[in-house]
C-alpha cells in the first residue's frame, strides 16, 4: 500500500495510516482477516508494529477482535450506522455553534482549503483522500468549540464515522452533494451564523444518514 500524505514519525503510525488508508479505500473489505504476517510483509515491517496499529484500529473501531479469529475489518450494519450518527446528530452541531459564535477564522480557514481540495480528489475518484479531507472539514469547524471533552468525543468518532461513510457509498454516490451541503455549512460560518452553520450540518449529517441507510439497508 502507498500513502497520498505526509506519514509519521513512528513505525507504528505508518502502518497505523496505512491499514487505516486501506480500510477507507475498501483495499481492505469488510469482514477481511488481518493477518499480522500478512501486513507486515505487505508494508515491510516486523509484526510488532503492525500488532500496535491493530490495536489502535480496535479502539477507534475499524477493526474487529475475535478471539478465534483474530482481527478483521469492521463489518457496518444499520445499527452501527445509526449509533454513530445519532451521537454526532446531538454533539456536533453544537460544538460548530459554539465554533462560529467564538468565531476562529484560523479554523474557517483549513475548512476551506478542505473543501478546495476535495474538488480534485472527487475528480480523482479517490476515496480515501476524500475521507481524509471530510474529517478534516468537520474537525476544522468544531475543534474551536471551546470545550476539550467535546472535541475528544467528537475525535474519537472520525474513524467509525468515515468507516460507516465508505459503507454506503457503494451503491449511491454523492460526493459532490455532500461537498455542497458542507460548502453551505462554511459560508454560513463565515458568516457568522451560528445557528444557521448548526442547521445546515444537523440536515446534512441527517440527510447523509439516510443515504447510508438506503445503501446498506435499514434493518
Amino acid at each position: 500500500m502507498t500513502s497520498a500524505f505526509a506519514l509519521p514519525a513512528s513505525r507504528t503510525e505508518v502502518v497505523l495510516e496505512e491499514i487505516r488508508r486501506g480500510i477507507l479505500s475498501r483495499e481492505l473489505q469488510p469482514g477481511q482477516p488481518l493477518v499480522e504476517a500478512e501486513l507486515a510483509a505487505r508494508l515491510g515491517v516486523s509484526k510488532t508494529p503492525v500488532r500496535e496499529a491493530l490495536k489502535v484500529l480496535a479502539n477507534t473501531g475499524l477493526v474487529l477482535f475475535s478471539p478465534y479469529k483474530g482481527a478483521s475489518v469492521c463489518v457496518v450494519d444499520a445499527e452501527l450506522a445509526k449509533s454513530v450518527y445519532d451521537v454526532r446528530m446531538v454533539l456536533e452541531p453544537e460544538a460548530v455553534r459554539r465554533s462560529v459564535e467564538r468565531r476562529a477564522p484560523d479554523l474557517l480557514e483549513d475548512a476551506a482549503k478542505a473543501v478546495k481540495e476535495a474538488s480534485a480528489a472527487i475528480s480523482a475518484k479517490d476515496q480515501a483522500v476524500l475521507s481524509l479531507l471530510d474529517r478534516r472539514f468537520h474537525r476544522a469547524l468544531y475543534r474551536g468549540c471551546g470545550n476539550p471533552v467535546m472535541v475528544s468525543m467528537l475525535d474519537d468518532l472520525r474513524d467509525r464515522a468515515a468507516l460507516v461513510s465508505v459503507a454506503g457509498r457503494g451503491t449511491n454516490p454523492s460526493r459532490r452533494k455532500e461537498w455542497t451541503e458542507r460548502k453551505a455549512v462554511l459560508a454560513a460560518a463565515k458568516k457568522g451564523d451560528a445557528e444557521g452553520a448548526a442547521g445546515l450540518l444537523r440536515a446534512h449529517i441527517g440527510d447523509f444518514l439516510d443515504r447510508i441507510l438506503d445503501a446498506i439497508g435499514d434493518e
